[in-house]
């Protein structure tokens, strides 16, 4: 049975119920599986053409184990998945967008953002779990956009639970934005941070790594340093290779990437035994990914805001669950080298497993010219609006695909109406609203504005969290 490890040190296995309920580590790092389960070549045959629901049964079951009934949890991804969240039969459809080329649009769950795939299932089995153990749960999540409202949707009816989501001031779309902070619920609490998405993901680990904030409050994260995040995204990339051939014929991913979260899932795909080629990283002029696969040099720079908002990032926190399998599980050495990371804003990675590294990822940069350039070009060539996350992923996957016979996939992770003025910018026309937006402009917003500091920050949580032992 497969239990879960810190990246930090292996200590005592956990189980997925309490991994998934801590979210992070005690010692600041993340979890990630004491082994890799090995999908059986005729099972994933077997799979083909089945649906959605099934394929993320068979994904997620051995990383869950005896955590949740099968019977149980089977009723839970049915719910997620075909009650009504998801407006597309397929889930996650494919769209052809040239030769031996798909975008998978991964925007038809309800805050229309690839981050529902996994949301809306993890809070129903939050809730799940929370019922079973009599536990009241304060989530505390930081977002560069998506992940946000994707949450505060996914919780916003969970009874045991109260969601604190920290955004950074100005720094998201008008549309991103107004999805967080005009819901009407008494257990979501959103808080616009006077600083970077950076500041607002240091701020929540930094918490998570308050043992005594954690224990008065029983803090928890929903970010993708919850590993039960990773998981669910793992079974799109399923979906999608066996609906392109898998496991006879190998595809390749082109991933818009910000916080590595994504991309690993797809890493994990292909570890578990999915037969990916290329994973292909796209970054926007945020670019220290880019820059790590080129040189091995992880080296932060400035935040510079561009089209692409939720991708402006510098501190890649699921990085550090990949760098644990580069470096062959050395604990120690990645502890030394994360807290090297931490003082010295950069670290340079070893000349052997930079050749590994090489071998497992891609990496492409696009800047803001770059993405309009790709949406006028996607918009002329196959009539399809994409949002500019996605046309740096689009830009990825044609510029650095090694082999035009092997399909490749570049994942949409927004829908173009939630960035309606970089659309409107690249192609001259504003995209329709979805019904699921409208109204939005004119709803009441309610989110309190605070500075970059962890002491009002907490203050703020313990004094509006109900899990708090006072």
């Amino acid at each position: 049975m497969i239990r879960y490890v810190s990246t930090r040190g292996p200590g005592t296995p956990q189980s997925f119920t309490d991994v998934m309920l801590a979210g992070l580590a005690p010692d600041s790092g993340l979890y990630i599986p004491d082994m890799w389960p090995e999908i059986d070549r005729d099972l994933l045959s077997h799979l083909a053409g089945t649906p959605y629901t099934n394929v993320a049964m068979e994904i997620m079951t051995p990383f869950i184990g005896k955590a949740v009934p099968p019977d149980v949890l089977f009723k839970i991804l049915q719910d997620t998945y075909e009650g009504g969240s998801f407006d597309h039969a397929c889930v996650a459809p494919l769209v052809q967008v040239g030769p031996s080329a798909w975008i998978m649009e991964l925007f038809h769950g309800p805050t229309l953002s690839f981050k529902d795939y996994a949301l809306q299932f993890i809070g129903r089995l939050f809730d799940y779990l929370l019922e079973q153990k009599g536990q009241r749960l304060t989530i505390v999540g930081a977002t560069s956009g998506d992940t946000g409202s994707a949450a505060i949707e996914a919780c916003r009816n969970c009874k045991n639970i109260d969601i604190f989501i920290l955004h950074p001031k100005g720094r998201t779309s008008e549309i991103q934005r107004r999805q967080m902070t005009t819901v009407e619920a008494p257990n979501v609490f959103n808080i616009a941070v006077e600083g970077t998405f950076d500041d607002c993901q240091t701020l929540v680990k930094t918490m998570l790594g308050d043992a005594k904030m954690r224990g008065d409050l029983n803090l928890s994260a929903i970010n993708s340093i919850n590993w039960a995040r990773i998981m669910a995204q793992i079974v799109y990339y399923a979906t999608a290779a066996l609906a392109l051939g898998a496991p006879h014929r190998p595809v390749s991913f082109a991933v818009p990437t910000g916080n590595f979260g994504n991309v690993y899932a797809g890493w994990c795909a292909r570890r578990i035994g999915l037969p990916i080629d290329q994973l292909i990283v796209a970054t926007n002029k945020n670019d220290i990914l880019t820059r790590f696969f080129e040189t091995g040099d992880m080296r932060m720079e400035r935040v510079m805001p561009t089209l692409s908002p939720s991708m402006d990032i510098q501190i890649s926190s699921n990085f550090e669950r990949y760098l644990c399998d580069l470096m062959g599980r050395d604990y120690d050495g990645l502890k030394k080298l994360m807290h090297a990371f931490k003082v010295q804003k950069a670290f340079i990675m070893n000349p052997d497993s930079m050749q590994k590294a090489k071998r497992e990822f891609t990496a492409q940069r696009c800047d803001d010219e770059t993405t309009l350039q790709t949406m006028r070009e996607c918009y002329l060539q196959s009539g399809i609006m994409i949002d500019p996350h996605t046309a740096v992923g689009l830009y990825g996957a044609m510029t650095k695909r090694d082999d035009p016979s092997v399909p490749v996939v570049a994942l949409a992770c927004a829908h173009p109406a939630k960035f309606p003025d970089a659309v409107e910018k690249a192609i001259g026309i504003r995209p329709p609203m979805p019904a699921v937006l409208d109204g939005l402009l004119g709803k009441a917003e309610h989110y309190i504005v605070l500075p970059n500091d962890l002491g009002k920050v907490q203050g703020y949580i313990r004094n509006e969290a109900k899990a708090i032992r006072r």
